[in-house]
């Protein structure tokens, strides 16, 4: 059977095209549309459906743009209530693709609405399953997101009903059946994902700690909330967007690559609330960068970060960028719903300087350097990566103040005190200290190359113990 997985690391996220006998359909798109529907005519075949398996929350689908487009219709499980004409399917309801099937499997518990597709070929042989956040690879998807939409859908509750669609839906299928699933590693949806992004049923009910069947119901709810950090702010956002709809793709990306002077962009910033996202290399950033502007690296989990760090998807940003890459960071900016990008600085950074204007910088320390340093004194070092990072080995003398709770971590900077600043490689600590650097911070200090560095260096004490799971 013919199942392709487009995969798209920097969001941890996996669309599939299914395709046959010139009918195709597309399972969880990313909003970037133009790829699947090239696919498509590259196989000489008319997107019939665009199966959705719940409302997502960590990224802004393409199923409507799909519609428009392609002529496809969208399919969504049992109790869905989309703002725009969809098929709402039954559980147990087969659809056609080319001689193809898929058959519905409700299974909430991620969501209410959250189902499993069975994919059978033209033989009728099953196949595999695309799973959307209800099973993955090592993990199951977090309970707990619906109830940023409906507060009557407590954690518990959908935890419960994800223990039943788990027991009764899904470990009954064969093993020999391919578990297809819409996020792996790096994904928020879930706290445990593997790198792998597909695997056989029989494998993850040997291996996934939430398919073990020695587990009760009451065991399974408090495994799966044990550890759940609170989810980014705009996952609530993108579920209402997925659900009501939005503006085409095409419109953000025709306002969003509007190529601005020096003085254009100074303007729009000095009148507007603008954000400035810088996306270039962090390294390069510190030697330059705009006053007052952000990094957030396209080459890192940028439209993650940028989820996290910037509350309201409606923010408006002004993007500095790699010449050439102004089209990509619109793009990835929009995945996650974050539509009023007003512009970009058109010839990139050079043109703020050949205008003659004011830049900022970001003062450096190697591991050298650093090891100098705390020789001759006692300094304050601040740790920016996540909390189980930190709780798994650390400097020493160092603080932990994670940059996914910058409001929090920004409580523990004394505005007259000097800090070291790092993080694991040297990404988030440039994010971090741009942001306080930005509400008027101005003794911090990046370490270069992070705490890997560091260790590698054999200079810096380092401890380490078993991490509780609540840091997970």
């Amino acid at each position: 059977m013919k199942v392709e997985q487009i995969y798209t690391g920097c969001i941890a996220h996996a669309a599939y095209y299914i395709e046959n006998n010139g009918e195709a359909a597309i399972f969880d798109p990313l909003r970037e549309v133009q790829p699947y529907i090239d696919s498509a005519k590259k196989d000489n075949a008319k997107i019939k459906y665009v199966f959705e398996t719940h409302f997502h929350a960590d990224f802004v689908s393409g199923h409507l743009d799909l519609v428009k487009k392609a002529g496809a219709q969208i399919v969504f499980g049992p109790t869905a209530k989309p703002g725009y004409d969809a098929i709402v399917a039954k559980d147990n309801e087969i659809f056609k693709v080319g001689n193809y099937s898929v058959k519905v499997i409700h299974t909430p518990g991620h969501t209410m609405e959250s189902t499993t597709y069975l994919l059978l070929d033209e033989n009728g042989n099953e196949h595999g399953i695309i799973t959307g956040d209800t099973l993955f690879i090592g993990d199951v998807g977090r309970p707990d997101l619906a109830q940023h939409v409906i507060a009557d859908l407590t954690e518990e509750k959908l935890a419960g009903y994800l223990y039943e669609s788990l027991r009764n839906k899904i470990m009954p299928l064969s093993d020999e059946l391919i578990v297809y699933p819409n996020h792996g590693a790096g994904s928020a949806c879930g706290k445990n994902m593997s790198k792998e992004t597909t695997d056989t049923l029989g494998h993850q009910k040997q291996v996934n700690y939430a398919l073990n069947p020695k587990l009760t119901k009451e065991q399974f709810i408090k495994e799966i909330l044990t550890g759940l950090v609170p989810p980014p702010s705009y996952f609530p956002q993108n579920v209402l967007l997925n659900i009501k709809g939005y503006e085409s793709i095409d419109e953000v990306l025709k306002r969003g690559t509007k190529a601005l002077s020096a003085i254009e962009f100074e303007t729009i910033a000095t009148e507007t609330d603008a954000v400035i996202i810088d996306t270039r290399d962090a390294t390069i950033f510190t030697n330059g960068f705009i006053p007052n502007s952000i990094n957030i690296g396209i080459d890192g989990s940028f439209a993650t970060w940028v989820g996290t760090l910037i509350p309201d998807i409606k923010q408006k940003i002004l993007v500095v960028a790699d010449e050439g890459r102004e089209g990509e960071v619109i793009t990835r900016l929009a995945r996650v719903g974050y539509d009023n990008a007003l512009g970009f600085l058109k010839g990139g950074y050079k043109t703020w300087i050949d205008s003659g204007k004011e830049q900022d910088t970001i003062p450096s320390v190697n591991e050298d350097e650093l090891a100098g340093i705390m020789k001759s004194k006692s300094i304050d070092i601040l740790d920016v990566r996540k909390a189980s990072e930190y709780g798994s080995e650390h400097l020493l003398e160092a603080e932990n103040a994670p940059l996914d709770f910058i409001n929090e971590s920004m409580l523990k900077v004394d505005r007259n005190k000097t800090y070291y600043i790092h993080c694991a490689g040297g990404y988030r600590s440039v994010v971090f200290i741009s942001i306080l650097q930005a509400r008027g911070y101005r003794n911090l200090i990046n370490v270069k190359g992070g705490f890997n560095t560091l260790k590698e260096s054999g200079k810096f004490k380092i401890t380490d113990y078993v991490c509780p799971t609540t840091l997970l």
